[in-house]
Formats: C-alpha cells, sequence, structure tokens
C-alpha cells in the first residue's frame, strides 16, 4: 500500500466482505489482464508548498505568449475585464444544477437571461442550459434527429463541419446506431440534396455557418428539402459571428447548435468552453439539458423554475436518449455578462471589426502572390491559404511571436482574424512573407 491511500488494509478488508470479493483482483475480475496495470506508479518524490510553486513558476516560463491568428473553432476575443471578477464571486462557484428553486433565484435568473439571449441571437424560439461543448452539442443534435424519427435512420453531414465535431458526431453514430452519410455543402446542389432526401431515410443534414473554412455558406431551400420528408435541418454556427449574419432561424433550421467560446471566454489551452442548443418550439420537449422557465409564486411574485422536467434524464433515466446530466452554468454566467456588458451594438461591433480585419489581411496577403485563396466564396473572419512554402513561414512566425493560423493539409494555412488584432500586427504578419 502507499502511503497517500487513505485505505488502511482493515478498510479494504471490510469493503470486500460487504462485497462478497475475495480480493481486489476479484473485484476487478471483469477487466481483461491486458489492460491491467503490473507496474510501479513513477510517481516524484514529495515537495514541500514552495518547491511545488517554483517548479510550477519555472513550468510556465516555457509558455511562449504569441500574437495569434489561428482559430478552427476557437477564437482570440476580447472580453470586458470586469467578467473574470463577476464570475469569481463564491455564490457562481458551483456549476451544478440548482434543481432548489426556493434557494437558487439567483442561478435561476441568469440562466433564464443566458436562454433569452442565445434565443435571440440564433433566430430561434427555445435555448436550453446549457450543453458540454459544441462539438457535443452538435452530436446531441443528431441523436435528437433520430430520435424524432420513427423509420429514419441517416443523418447527413456536411464535410465542410469541422472534423473534430465531425469525430465526436460519428463516435455518438457508432454507439446509437445512427448512419452518418457525408455530403460536400460547398458543391451539392439543391436538387441533389433533395433527390438524396427524397429517398426516405434521412432523420436530418447538419450543415455549419461559416463552415470550417471560413467560407459563408448559401443554404436557400436546405429547410424546406428537409421539412418535405420531416428531417431536421440543424446549423452550426460560431456564435459570435450571427451578431452580424443571417441566422439559423432566418433560415428555417429547427436545431442551432455550437460552442459559445466565440462570446468572449479565453481559450485556456482548450477550455471550460460550453455548447449551445435552440430550438423551434416544436421540439423543446425533446431537447436535451435544462430549461428554465419565468412563472409566478402563490404570492405573485416573479420566479424562475426548471421547466418541462418530464423529459429531464434524471427522471425519465431508463427511457433516457441523452447523457447531458449536469450543467455548464458557470460558463453560461460567463456568456451572459460578455452579451450583457457588450449589448447588441458593441457585439455587433466586434463582429464587423473582425470581418473587416480579416478581409484586410486577406486582399494584401493574397496580392504578394506567395499565398492564394483555396475558396473564392464570401468569407467571414477566417479564411484558407495555399502556400509554397508554408510550414518554413509557419515556423518563422512562430520565432517572432506570432500564430500565423492552423495548419491544413501539406501546404495550407487557415488564417484567423479577429476585433483583437491590430494594423500593426496584421501588418507585421504581412512583413514576414
Amino acid at each position: 500500500m502507499y502511503k497517500y491511500f487513505p485505505h488502511t488494509p482493515e478498510d479494504i478488508a471490510e469493503m470486500l466482505a460487504k462485497i462478497g470479493a475475495d480480493s481486489l483482483d476479484g473485484l476487478y475480475g471483469e477487466l481483461p489482464e491486458s489492460v491491467r496495470f503490473k507496474g510501479e506508479y513513477d510517481l516524484p518524490s514529495a515537495m514541500s508548498e514552495i518547491e511545488v510553486r517554483q517548479f510550477f513558476d519555472k513550468l510556465g516560463k516555457k509558455n511562449k505568449q504569441l500574437v495569434c491568428f489561428a482559430g478552427a473553432g476557437v477564437y482570440d476575443h476580447y472580453a470586458p475585464s470586469a467578467i473574470p471578477q463577476l464570475i469569481e464571486r463564491s455564490e457562481f462557484l458551483t456549476s451544478y444544477t440548482p434543481y432548489q428553486a426556493e434557494i437558487s433565484q439567483g442561478t435561476l435568473h441568469y440562466i433564464f437571461e443566458y436562454q433569452s439571449m442565445m434565443a435571440e441571437l440564433t433566430g430561434m424560439e427555445i435555448s436550453n442550459a446549457s450543453m458540454y461543448d459544441g462539438t457535443t452539442a452538435t452530436a446531441e443534435a443528431m441523436m435528437l434527429a433520430y430520435n424524432n424519427s420513427r423509420k429514419a435512420d441517416t443523418v447527413l453531414i456536411s464535410s465542410a463541419i469541422d472534423p473534430k465535431t465531425i469525430a465526436v458526431v460519428r463516435t455518438y453514430a457508432h454507439f446509437h446506431g445512427v448512419k452518418l452519410e457525408m455530403f460536400n455543402s460547398l458543391e451539392i446542389s439543391l436538387d441533389e440534396l433533395k433527390a438524396r432526401i427524397e429517398k426516405g431515410d434521412v432523420a436530418g443534414v447538419i450543415v455549419q455557418q461559416p463552415d470550417y473554412y471560413g467560407i459563408i455558406e448559401d443554404f436557400t431551400g436546405f429547410a424546406d428539402a428537409c421539412h418535405s420528408k420531416k428531417a431536421l435541418f440543424i446549423i452550426n454556427s460560431v456564435a459570435a459571428d450571427l451578431a452580424l449574419l443571417k441566422t439559423p432561424g432566418e433560415w428555417g433550421a429547427d436545431l442551432a447548435v455550437g460552442d459559445v467560446q466565440s462570446l468572449g471566454i479565453p481559450m485556456a489551452f482548450g477550455g471550460p468552453y460550453a455548447g449551445y442548443m435552440c430550438s423551434t418550439e416544436k421540439l423543446m420537449r425533446k431537447l436535451p439539458g435544462r430549461i428554465v422557465g419565468k412563472t409566478y409564486d402563490s404570492n405573485g411574485k416573479r420566479a424562475f423554475v426548471l421547466t418541462l422536467q418530464a423529459r429531464e434524464q434524471h427522471i425519465r433515466r431508463q427511457k433516457a436518449t441523452s447523457n447531458i446530466c449536469s450543467n455548464e452554468s458557470l460558463m453560461a454566467l460567463y456568456v451572459t455578462i460578455y452579451m450583457s456588458l457588450m449589448g447588441k451594438e458593441g457585439i455587433k461591433e466586434a463582429a464587423q471589426t473582425s470581418f473587416d480585419a480579416a478581409h484586410y489581411l486577406c486582399e494584401r496577403l493574397t496580392k504578394t502572390g506567395k499565398a492564394h485563396l483555396v475558396y473564392n466564396k464570401p468569407f467571414f473572419n477566417e479564411f484558407l491559404v495555399e502556400m509554397d512554402n508554408r510550414d518554413e513561414f509557419y515556423d518563422r512566425a512562430i520565432a517572432k511571436g506570432i500564430l500565423p493560423g492552423v495548419k491544413v493539409g501539406s501546404n495550407q494555412l487557415l488564417i484567423a482574424v479577429t476585433e483583437k488584432r491590430t494594423k500593426e500586427e496584421v501588418d507585421n504578419f504581412l512583413s514576414l512573407l
């Protein structure tokens, strides 16, 4: 036994006797021998507090602060400095679902505000609160479409969606018997999409706006094509971009999903983030996660409660269609404060600045002749270029304190520009060519 284990041999013996196991090996008898760890734990020797602080200080100095032109789903957006101060209040230091409405009115109130803002931003009627992240939100939307259909078992998903999202959706589909079928939303015609849906086995269609390559796609007629055969139309969107772009609601989507990271949440080595899922009123009883509603108590005072609980996974566990059982309310609070402080015009201004800066960089980058647009299509704040000496340029940029984008394929670079990037930073980027 190791001294840091809290259980004594007597504790373990009592536990084994209680459950009817002869030994710890017997307890783990279900696990194949091939996956059991047989060696010694490679743990460093104990350190004092000051030694631990010195260790991490030294480790932290290895990090490089780079000017970020990378995106691909995570973006370096501005966030008002007041947000960290507000969310660090002790009242908010739990993301657990507030089941007891009597003592959770504050938490329920901000979740309700989050839902209201996300519904308005996406142009949808209902929002839940809140999904774990944008990738699993998309997978949950796929499952909703599958479970919404009585006979159809196929979901069409665009190959222009973020590969990370596609990977998560594939995992969900594999274990739930959903047939995934890829299509290229950049190339498929409306007639071709209609013809495929007319076969009758399609439960839903998933696209992304802007797509993985930053392209603003045209989904005219997609919703009607889906609805003609009772399939659901699902749009994954970068949340911040919806301040200027046509909303999923305007496209006729049944479900709007994505990540809220673009609404001010720091990149932070990949998290924590939160997903969003908004729907038409018709689907509200089938949404996973929580929905907070506004009502009045016995004294006529405004009150907030979890509503439509009959579909909650903790109540009808045996009939559950989702594993969303907790809550990302701390990140939802972050987004709520962000949108409140920025306001409608502030969010629009940030989106417009990102758009303008990206097009400024793209125009001057392609004029050099050293980079060429892969897709000559409308884009928002992210675009894909092809470069002959991409890796050499990438390394040179890193050495100069710039993260120039995300590598795609053998010679392509996906570049994102946000409102945080100054003209000087953009010009420094160009000077490296």
